[in-house]
């Protein structure tokens, strides 16, 4: 196998397998809300847990992009996200799973950033658009972790025996994986987060990607309390498979799609489906009509994350991990604040009007996405 292909294979496995182990988290919140017995504000208070974390990594994560080349970070931090999973179905106290929690955030942000930083420098090998089918494999991943998660509800299999299962399969194909990686991608210039006034690229990227993680966060770790609670499904899991179904199979079709169409409609064209899928979900809460509304978030939210990831490699001003690093605060922070915010609408009004948020999220990419667009031509003039 060619030297290329092998990264590009590598890379891919790791990109399924933190899709795989996030799924195998987020698809299991129904059953952690039920053994704890939370109420939905105890539920988001919870989840706060990730984006609390996840902030802290912050300089850790700017450090290691800056210090070691992006392998090193990704195959350590994918290590512990791992072993925080399994902490978070061996927790018996709540102090025990706020502390599990936090620990799968932190290090699944530094996996996130390393794996992202090495597909933009993948990327420079081939000439076609890459980034938005490695995206559909962190998302086929996610979907094998919903269908798993689905077996061991199904099965009445305990979360913690799950969960040793997903370790099992992830440790030993990322243990192989690792020496294919690829090596020397340190940037020699842009390491350095420059405070003072924020640059309006970096800035406008960032918060498209915050809104759209606030969707999509929220869609990982509420469908499925959605779909038990609201629609009333036993399988509740159900919710979460269709979404990711969706999402995964877009993913693949997106970068030639954005070659037909180009980014800026992109925007817009994801936003307007998040947004009918969400209404469809709301006003008809029953199995056929959720599960049509949560296929369409899936295909509207596909392509953002790709695209977004993929501008941020031309930024001017920061190497291609020091942006992504900048940028994936704003998704993580997105992401983890979601799940927690949704959970205090639901509390304070009912679930399915706190999935409103959702709509806001979806509908703030077109007015953002045009800024980005016209603040990328001023730095190409």
């Amino acid at each position: 196998m060619k030297k290329v292909a092998a990264q590009r294979v590598s890379l891919s496995i790791f990109f399924f397998l933190l899709g795989f182990c996030f799924a195998s988290w987020a698809a299991r919140i129904p059953s952690i809300k039920s053994n704890f017995d939370f109420n939905e504000a105890e539920l988001g208070n919870l989840l706060l847990a990730m984006p609390v974390s996840s902030m802290i990594g912050l300089p850790v994560s700017g450090w290691l992009v800056s210090k070691f080349n992006s392998r090193i970070p990704l195959f350590i931090s994918f290590i512990c996200f791992v072993l925080s999973l399994v902490m978070v179905g061996f927790a018996t106290e709540v102090t025990h799973l706020v502390l599990a929690v936090a620990l799968l955030s932190f290090n699944m942000r530094i996996a996130n950033i390393s794996v992202n930083t090495q597909s933009l420098v993948l990327q420079k090998n081939y000439t076609k658009k890459i980034i938005g089918s490695l995206h559909g494999l962190w998302s086929f991943g996610g979907l094998a972790g919903a269908l798993l998660s689905t077996l061991m509800v199904k099965w009445n299999i305990p979360m913690r025996e799950h969960f040793i299962y997903v370790a099992i399969l992830s440790l030993v194909p990322a243990a192989f994986s690792y020496r294919y990686l690829l090596q020397k991608d340190r940037a020699p210039v842009g390491n350095k987060l420059i405070l003072g006034k924020p640059d309006k690229f970096i800035l406008y990227l960032g918060l498209m990607i915050f809104f759209a993680a606030l969707c999509e966060g929220g869609m990982f770790d509420w469908s499925g309390v959605y779909f038990k609670e609201v629609v009333n499904e036993e399988i509740f899991t159900l919710g979460y498979l269709i979404f990711m179904t969706f999402m995964a199979l877009s993913r693949f079709y997106s970068d030639r799609l954005i070659e037909q169409i180009g980014m800026r409609n992109m925007y817009v064209l994801g936003a307007s489906i998040v947004t009918a899928g969400i209404l469809i979900s709301i006003l008809f809460p029953y199995f056929w009509p959720a599960l049509f509304g949560f296929s369409m978030v899936g295909i509207g939210v596909s392509a953002v994350f790709p695209m977004t990831f993929s501008l941020a490699g031309s930024s001017k001003k920061y190497s291609p991990g020091m942006a992504i690093s900048i940028i994936s605060t704003y998704g993580i922070v997105g992401m983890l604040i979601g799940p927690p915010l949704v959970g205090y609408l639901a509390h304070l009004f009912h679930l399915k009007y706190a999935f409103l948020l959702f709509i806001f999220s979806g509908l703030m990419l077109i007015p953002l996405s045009r800024l980005f667009f016209i603040e990328l031509e001023k730095q190409s003039e």
